[in-house]
């Protein structure tokens, strides 16, 4: 009340103030700014040191070109740079709805300010720092005003920093489709991607993250002993007025909490453009046909609609040559008739989706959007897209745009990884940018990509059940189907329709929703298990995805449901059972509390999941 109350007083502050300071609704997170620097403290702990703000720009050509031959010129932009005044705003408390995701309401509440500065010389140049504090975590930006003489910015390098406490570990990796490397953030040898988790001494836990990332180029960040600085990946070309993506530290007292709270990306970004989104985009599983025949596409098709798969996806070479400038993707490989394939999908309820490759999407996406569209195609998988400097990362926004306008949706794969634009433009279903099971990892990855990659959206983590090459059990894959958070959820990712044996468990794909109405992340350890909740209507689904080692994990349903009898479908691993997959299914009735703390006990790579009544 009394931060509240100091912001609805304190509208505007002048710049004769040393420092000014921001809480968090809650009154456990502080952010101060002083002198260009800034520091974050959580429940009185301090998790970001005095650390540099601001970005340097080099304007000479167009100062130039403009007639502005005399000013100054230095080799750090911000340093002649003025605190003006600092403006406070509002809390902001509201609640809205999005298209599809983990929850159907989602909560934004923060307090903001803006601290305004500008040169005092005759340059007009001017910057401001647009600061939010959630009880969640820290988000700021900068913005540039429009300049009167239309002097457009060349920004050449972000020197924001990251300075933390001794001792505090990172869960990093050097792409986004790496492994995930736990050390020391002094140790880390190279840039490193956003989300990165960060383990203090203390427990806490925090994570640097972005959001609104469209008309600016990738980042990363460099470590420089317990600094971290970030590296922008090529300059940026902007007419003011203009903005910078927004910068997170997520804070909370575990892994669980950090993915419970990711909201806060979505939050920061735009809300949605697409004014009919709801009469054409859906959610939903995919599944892919790999032969890229007639027959098999057929059945394939049959398959999904018999086990309420939304869509069937084409993968590449359904047109030739893929990776090619001399590809043309407005043809088909002479033994597939997609609009025929496209028609009889339709009308069984399934929806076809086909990949294309950079090379044609950067030739021929304007004539091959709405000849998509024509031919009865319902989305595109965009497979080997550059993702990296200003040029591309505009250019794969403004795919996403033209997709729109032709009702495609998408699905981004490779290295783009999620920063709330599909709160803008829904059609961006999901995208991959993880070490996912098309490179088999280990069920430790597994787990410990909940707290890393899951934290900044949706990705497509494409399930395989049936292929020999999977490291871990059924039980793990059944899991990890729900664990990963996608409205495009693709399962038997390379297996095939002649592999299905009428398995009992599939009846868990078949029911298994791609939107939610609550999302609770119970429980993650790393290296060691998660535990996520997903309701849709009144029905929880419940995944516990272990590591590579057997254990015990419980999971108290009491929590979930406050009701004295429970139904619960539970599918686990049993080497007893006689299938090729070796998963149970038990139907059971739990009638009190004691019941319904439920024991698992966890084969080594293993998982289960429950479907709770």
């Amino acid at each position: 009340m009394k931060n509240k109350l100091s912001l609805l007083l304190l509208l505007f502050v002048p710049a004769c103030l040393c420092a000014e300071v921001l809480t968090s609704p809650d009154g456990r997170l502080c952010a101060r700014f002083e002198k260009k620097t800034y520091t974050l403290t959580a429940d009185g702990e301090t998790l970001v040191l005095p650390s540099r703000l601001g970005l340097n720009l080099d304007n000479r050509s167009w100062e130039m070109a403009l007639g502005k031959r005399d000013l100054a010129q230095y080799a750090d932009w911000m340093e002649p740079m003025v605190v003006d005044s600092v403006v406070y705003g509002t809390e902001v408390d509201e609640t809205w709805t999005p298209l599809y995701g983990e929850r159907k309401q989602v909560r934004n509440h923060y307090n903001r300010m803006t601290v305004c500065m500008s040169r005092h010389d005759k340059s007009n140049y001017r910057i401001n720092v647009e600061v939010r504090l959630f009880n969640e975590g820290l988000a700021f930006r900068y913005f540039f005003p429009e300049h009167p003489a239309a002097i457009f910015h060349r920004v050449v390098a972000d020197e924001t920093e990251y300075v933390l406490p001794e001792g505090t570990m990172a869960w990093a990796n050097q792409w986004a489709q790496s492994p995930i490397e736990h050390k020391p953030v002094s140790e880390l040898e190279y840039a490193v991607e956003v989300p990165l988790p960060l383990e203090y001494a203390s427990g806490k836990w925090a994570a640097v993250m972005t959001a609104d990332v469209d008309d600016w180029c990738h980042s990363k960040l460099k470590a420089d002993g317990n600094r971290l600085r970030t590296e922008m990946l090529s300059p940026v070309d902007v007419v003011t007025y203009a903005w910078t993506p927004w910068k997170i530290i997520l804070v909370g007292n575990s892994p669980a909490d950090l993915l419970q709270q990711n909201d806060i990306v979505l939050n920061l970004s735009e809300e949605n453009r697409i004014a009919d989104a709801t009469d054409w985009i859906e959610p939903g599983k995919i599944m892919r046909e790999t032969t890229l025949t007639m027959e098999n596409a057929y059945r394939t098709i049959d398959f999904c609609a018999e086990h309420h798969i939304r869509y069937m996806l084409f993968d590449w070479k359904w047109y030739e040559p893929c990776t090619s400038h001399d590809g043309d993707a407005t043809k088909t490989i002479d033994r597939l008739d997609i609009p025929k394939l496209c028609a009889y999908a339709n009308a069984k309820g399934v929806g076809i989706w086909l990949y294309v490759n950079q090379h044609a999407l950067m030739r021929q996406a304007r004539e091959l959007f709405p000849l998509l569209r024509e031919w009865g195609v319902v989305g595109v998988k965009s497979g080997f897209v550059e993702y990296a400097t200003h040029r591309w990362a505009t250019w794969l926004h403004d795919l996403v745009r033209l997709a729109a306008e032709n009702h495609l949706m998408m699905n981004i794969h490779d290295e783009f990884r999620p920063s709330g634009f599909s709160r803008t433009y829904p059609n961006l279903l999901t995208q991959e940018g993880i070490h996912g099971n098309e490179e088999w990892p280990d069920a430790n990855h597994d787990v410990n990509l909940m707290m890393t990659r899951m934290l900044c959206g949706a990705a497509d983590y494409t399930i395989c059940y049936y292929d020999r090459r999977l490291k871990n059990t059924h039980g793990h894959q059944l899991a990890a189907s729900m664990s990963y958070y996608s409205p495009l959820v693709t399962v038997f990712w390379y297996d095939k329709v002649a592999q299905y044996n009428n398995e009992p468990e599939i009846s868990w794909f078949e029911q298994l929703p791609a939107d939610w109405d609550d999302t609770r992340v119970l429980e993650i350890v790393p290296n060691s298990h998660s535990v996520v909740a997903r309701r849709s209507g009144d029905t929880w689904y419940v995944a516990v995805l272990g590591g590579n080692e057997a254990q015990t994990v419980t999971v108290d349903l009491a929590a979930l449901l406050q009701r004295k009898s429970l139904q619960v479908t539970l599918y686990e691993d049993d080497p007893t059972v006689d299938t090729k997959t070796h998963i149970r299914i038990t139907n059971k009735q739990l009638r009190n509390k004691k019941q319904q703390l439920v024991k698992l006990n966890l084969q080594p790579r293993g998982g289960a999941v429950m479907v709770v009544k």
